[in-house]
């Protein structure tokens, strides 16, 4: 047995249509869209009734993605949680960027919550968390040549 590599990483979201600008506007792209519903769905997810629009975002490169996913039905009762660095679970997604610094001005011009410094781990990395719609948590990582 052999796992290859990661394919996808799976956001649900309300908002897909904000969700989808962020990300293009950090230098994703659009690699498919698409709706999905009906029993086979059911199953593979374990709910009923499903119905959900999904995007499929990745980088020029062509590796791994980020599939963005709204459930039409059924919908969670719950509202958007805004976790904490610390909160159990899958936390953040990290981006290797150049220049952190524009990225970062680019980011705050636009709204976006930065709750970290942008700061120096040792001679490697210079690192900036920063949270985008629907509480995504992202690291943005600069690496020092």
């Amino acid at each position: 047995m052999k796992i290859n590599k990661i394919d996808h990483v799976s956001i649900n979201v309300n908002d897909l249509l904000e969700t989808k600008a962020f990300f293009l506007d950090l230098g994703l792209e659009v690699q498919a869209e698409w709706e999905l519903h009906g029993e086979q769905l059911d199953r593979i997810v374990g709910l009923n009734g499903v119905k959900t629009a999904c995007v499929g975002l990745g980088m020029p490169d062509g590796q791994t993605w980020i599939e963005l996913v709204k459930f039409y039905t059924p919908s969670d009762e719950n509202d958007i949680q805004q976790p904490l660095a610390n909160t159990l679970g899958i936390r953040h997604i990290c981006f290797n960027v150049e220049d952190i610094e524009a990225v970062i001005a680019k980011l705050k011009k636009n709204g976006t919550e930065i709750f970290s410094e942008i700061e120096q781990y040792e001679e490697s990395y210079k690192l900036c968390y920063v949270r985008g719609p629907e509480g995504i948590i992202l690291e943005l990582a600069e690496k020092i040549r």
